[in-house]
């Protein structure tokens, strides 16, 4: 496709986004109105629309139609993996099940997906470039180290893949078929990318990308934690991928895949480049990795990941191994059940995130949580969630600006009225779309007595917390926590991986025990008024504990949940852990812990 092409291409995307945005409130009302009418037949609207004429179908969809959960719709989705008919839920064939990420809410969770559901990722990820394009110009000239990975799909009883999302679009006829764009020119051959074993996978796609890194303009990784994971990966590899570039020949004892094999040797290793290798070896020899981003891919332009949420505890990491130098950007929010939007603005302070809802992806709407982050979270979504009254739900385009929100939506796909589970606060509008600053998830907490700790507050307190760590070049690499029963009062323990700028050490020690009693003291102190009242006054809660483990435990906890079945493209490390198994991996890797030494400040 030449440049002209694809800068109408380009242009005519925006002029879309334009269009739907402007009319967000229409669109969305033809979008309810088209799932109603193509799905008015199945068993599920069957029971709460019955009879009802065209023309009264939105109205009476809002007044009479539940709001649910996975709990309500996992009858019927079972049913459909177990062979019954798509009908139950939705008019047109379910072609495959998208499992969760299975470390956001415990378990996998098996979400329907219909062919057209292709259609409509494929028009968000197409808007990302020429979004990103009126921010950086040249992005055509060079290519983009992106590591993606697939996991390999399971089948329901009645044969239908069960697979991630992000699984089932890169292997979908969208992504490998796609014509040539110099916008999307991957360093990473397709075969290593489709290849199902997640070393070899990381192994191929660095080597590609340390081969062609002087042509490399764009990094990234779908999630901020899986690009650090590939840092680490490099740290442990370098020398073997250094010999293989040296060479021109790939370690085959590395590397078995015959796929993998065939497209490196086709592609990549064409010849031996003895001076590439002395450049990258020279480079990684280096006592400190700090920059080691900007060294090795050094026209670089920007890291692209998702920083959002949880994620942005990998920020300093990212910023560390870049110098601070490459803007990080996030362009878009999706889950397994529905793509969202994108982030307008992609090249903003990632403190300052915030994605516009496309309209036409599903039907929006939401459930009030007020003014300020003071709403509850459920204490576990195995408990009773309280029922909330269709009446409550606000569509899209009447949400206000600086008011915290769960979103709810309705999709081509089967799910109704469905609570995703994110909170979300509305920072603006473009043009009539609302746009959101991601929270948390609702489901994240921690709790001993009456206290409730989200995970927004849990992670603004480790940040603070972290901050004591500065001043002995130590840095918080990242962190889990669990609700410590086992003592009474019950406590919070959080683990923490620690590493020192010149990688990560067995220098625990190094710091003065009494500072990270402080840093105890400095979790609690950012904590909320319960839970301060719990420890100060009722006594309920316990001193919180700090667990040092060794390095490398959550890349072992990463492994441990990728073998239990999450993806290693959605991997984000839970921040609380229930699992006994988990915990037991994290405990044996404790080498020190610590507790407050003092409650933390509570006024009446």
């Amino acid at each position: 496709m030449d440049g002209k092409k694809l800068e109408y291409k380009g242009e005519k995307a925006l002029k879309e986004l334009e269009k739907l945005t402007a009319n967000a409130a229409e669109v969305q009302e033809e979008v309810l109105k088209m799932i109603l009418t193509q799905n008015k037949g199945t068993e599920y609207l069957n029971k709460y629309m019955a009879g009802v004429e065209s023309k009264s179908q939105v109205p009476h969809f809002k007044r009479c139609v539940p709001v649910t959960t996975y709990k309500d719709v996992r009858p019927y989705i079972q049913r459909i993996a177990n062979g019954d008919n798509s009908n139950l839920i939705t008019s047109q064939p379910v072609t495959e099940m998208l499992c969760s990420s299975g470390t956001s809410a415990g378990e996998p969770k098996l979400m329907p997906s219909i062919e057209e559901d292709l259609d409509r990722r494929t028009f968000l990820y197409n808007l990302i470039m020429p979004i990103i394009n009126q921010y950086v110009g040249g992005l055509d000239e060079g290519k983009a180290m992106f590591l993606y990975f697939v996991k390999a799909e399971m089948s329901t009883p009645c044969g239908l893949p069960a697979r991630t999302v992000l699984t089932s679009y890169y292997k979908s006829q969208h992504f490998q078929n796609r014509s040539h764009d110099p916008y999307n020119d991957f360093t990473s051959p397709d075969q290593t990318i489709l290849c199902y074993d997640s070393n070899q996978s990381m192994y191929c796609q660095l080597l590609a990308g340390l081969v062609f890194r002087h042509q490399v303009l764009r990094l990234g990784a779908v999630f901020a934690s899986a690009f650090l994971r590939a840092i680490s990966f490099l740290e442990r590899n370098w020398r073997k991928l250094c010999q293989d570039i040296r060479t021109g020949k790939l370690d085959h004892a590395m590397i078995t895949d015959a796929q993998c094999q065939s497209a490196m040797y086709s592609s990549v290793l064409l010849r031996p480049q003895p001076l590439v290798a002395d450049e990258i070896q020279s480079i990684c020899s280096s006592k400190s990795w700090k920059g080691i981003v900007r060294r090795l891919w050094p026209k670089a332009k920007y890291i692209e990941a998702v920083i959002t949420g949880s994620m942005s505890q990998y920020i300093p990491s990212l910023e560390y191994y870049s110098d601070g130098k490459l803007p990080l950007v996030c362009t878009m929010y999706a889950s397994s059940e529905c793509y969202f939007g994108v982030n307008l603005k992609p090249f903003c302070k990632p403190a300052d995130v915030s994605f516009t809802l496309l309209p036409n992806m599903g039907y929006f709407e939401f459930i009030p949580l007020g003014e300020s982050a003071t709403w509850s979270i459920d204490l576990d979504e195995e408990e009773e969630e309280e029922e909330v009254p269709p009446s409550k739900l606000v569509d899209l385009v009447h949400v206000r600006v600086g008011c915290y929100y769960e979103l709810v939506v309705t999709t081509f796909a089967g799910l109704y009225r469905y609570r995703i589970g994110d909170v979300l606060q509305v920072t603006g509008f473009h043009n009539q779309a609302p746009q959101f600053r991601f929270i948390c998830r609702r489901n994240v907490v921690l709790s001993v007595d009456n206290d409730k700790t989200n995970e927004e507050d849990l992670h603004k307190s480790i940040t603070a917390a972290k901050k004591l760590l500065e001043p002995y070049n130590a840095l918080l690499v990242e962190y889990t926590s669990c609700a410590d029963a086992s003592t009474v009062p019950g406590h919070y323990v959080i683990y923490w991986e620690i590493a020192y700028n010149n990688g990560l050490v067995d220098e625990a020690f190094a710091i003065d025990p009494t500072v990270l009693q402080e840093c105890c003291v400095a979790v609690e102190e950012r904590l909320d008024y319960t839970y301060r009242r719990c420890r100060t006054l009722d006594k309920s809660v316990g001193p919180l504990e700090i667990r040092i483990v060794e390095a490398g435990t959550f890349e072992s906890l990463m492994d441990f949940f990728i073998n239990q079945g999450a993806s290693i493209n959605q991997y984000k490390t839970p921040r609380c852990i229930k699992s006994k198994a988990a915990l037991k991996l994290l405990n044996s890797n404790v080498k020190a812990s610590y507790f407050s030494s003092r409650d933390p400040c509570w006024n009446p």
